[in-house]
């Protein structure tokens, strides 16, 4: 993605909070983010990823109404800037922009700068990784983070002590931001690639995917692959209404499932490498 590229934002009205699950799993692909309101969802494309049949069907399929706006990338970021709002993960990790004031009582804090990367914790799939990475030992740990985003995750795998970390992600734009916010973190030693592919050619201790649906069941495999004996892979990206179809894929790619865990309808999955 060209950084001085122009930007199309969706609005989306007449949407439930079911329909907006829905939505943004049929988007998921194509959009570069999303921004989630009363009865709306915001969806931004870089150009020509999205086309006006594809959104009429859409409207039509699940009752909505939608308006479209060309936007600069500028504006795009004042939006961000603009809307984001601090995030709490109990008293675990607070997430927050760097003109927003220190949360002293959370254990630990991420700065995120989030541009249009997809990963600032106010999506349920972001904060359920995070909420599960506070039980994951990092210590001296080797991390993948496949789709770093806004480099979110990859910080807080830093902030928990992993020894090694290796963040990918196949867009441009966010690879830079992820860059920016280690820079912010003070988390030197994050090796950052700009990759589409699962496949790193070594093992890693904990595997870190907030994808979407196609994409894993691409990779699980790979993933599962390159984790060491008794290695963590955490997985989201993924509606409730998918954790039978991918509990039973975890399973017969030879993983142990640990637990499952829900919010607004989004799930999150752990598994490990036997032993």
């Amino acid at each position: 993605m060209e950084l001085n590229e122009k930007y199309t934002e969706v609005v989306f009205t007449n949407v439930t909070a079911a329909r907006a699950d829905l939505l943004i799993a049929a988007l998921a692909e194509k959009a570069d983010g999303f921004e989630e309101g009363e009865l709306t969802v915001t969806a931004f494309f870089s150009s020509n990823k999205i086309d006006n049949e594809t959104l009429d069907h859409l409207a039509k399929e699940l009752e909505l109404r939608y308006e479209v706006k060309e936007l600069a990338a500028q504006n795009w970021n004042a939006l961000w800037e603009s809307n984001f709002e601090p995030v709490l993960v109990d008293d675990f990790v607070a997430v927050r922009a760097s003109f927003h004031p220190p949360f002293p009582a959370a254990q630990h804090e991420v700065l995120i700068n989030p541009k249009m990367s997809f990963g600032t914790g106010h999506h349920a799939t972001t904060w359920l990784m995070m909420q599960q990475m506070q039980t994951i030992d990092f210590k001296n740990k080797s991390v993948f983070d496949f789709g770093t985003g806004t480099g979110i995750l990859a910080i807080l795998a830093k902030k928990l002590g992993a020894a090694s970390i290796r963040a990918t992600d196949l867009d441009e734009w966010s690879i830079a931001n992820a860059k920016e916010n280690f820079e912010i973190n003070d988390a030197a030693g994050i090796e950052l690639i700009l990759s589409d592919s699962a496949n790193q050619q070594r093992t890693f201790d904990v595997i870190l995917a907030n994808i979407n649906k196609n994409i894993l069941l691409a990779t699980i495999p790979q993933l599962k692959a390159q984790l060491t004996p008794g290695g963590t892979l955490l997985l989201s990206g993924l509606l409730a209404s998918d954790e039978v179809e991918m509990t039973t894929f975890v399973k017969a790619a030879g993983l142990i499932l640990t637990n499952t865990i829900v919010k607004n309808n989004w799930l999150c999955i752990r598994c490990y490498a036997q032993k």
